[in-house]
């Protein structure tokens, strides 16, 4: 059995912050899961655009609002605390938070990230053995 708090992890090598996320990995490759779970905060006003070609995304939203983008069709979507999207064909998207506060997702991935995993170039995580 595996039991985490969020403090346990906030401060951490699990706790990965850049400009416009921060990621609490709370489930990671190594648990053995076939998946991991982050408690994710999308800062105030980021734009971030996201490929994930190497992994399948399931978002929750549990905090704040803002906006996703599926770049090929242009579609877009309001995000509040309810509401979940799955990224089922590796979509690219870009997903934004308003300007006035941030929006703090519960986000599972398949195959599992190892921990420490920023986005590459194109948008994407690496995929790892």
């Amino acid at each position: 059995m595996i039991v985490k708090h969020l403090d346990d992890v906030i401060g951490t090598a699990a706790d990965v912050d850049t400009e416009g996320w921060t990621a609490r990995r709370l489930i990671y490759k190594d648990a053995g899961m076939g998946y991991s779970v982050n408690d994710t905060i999308i800062k105030p006003g980021a734009e971030l655009e996201m490929h994930y070609k190497n992994h399948l995304e399931t978002v929750y939203c549990i905090e704040g609002e803002g906006q996703i983008t599926d770049i090929a069709t242009g579609e877009t979507h309001d995000i509040r605390p309810g509401t979940l999207y799955a990224l089922n064909e590796h979509d690219r998207h870009i997903l934004r938070a308003n300007k006035g506060s941030h929006m703090r997702m519960v986000c599972v991935f398949n195959p599992p990230l190892t921990g420490r995993e920023v986005h590459d170039e194109t948008g994407a995580y690496p995929l790892t053995e």
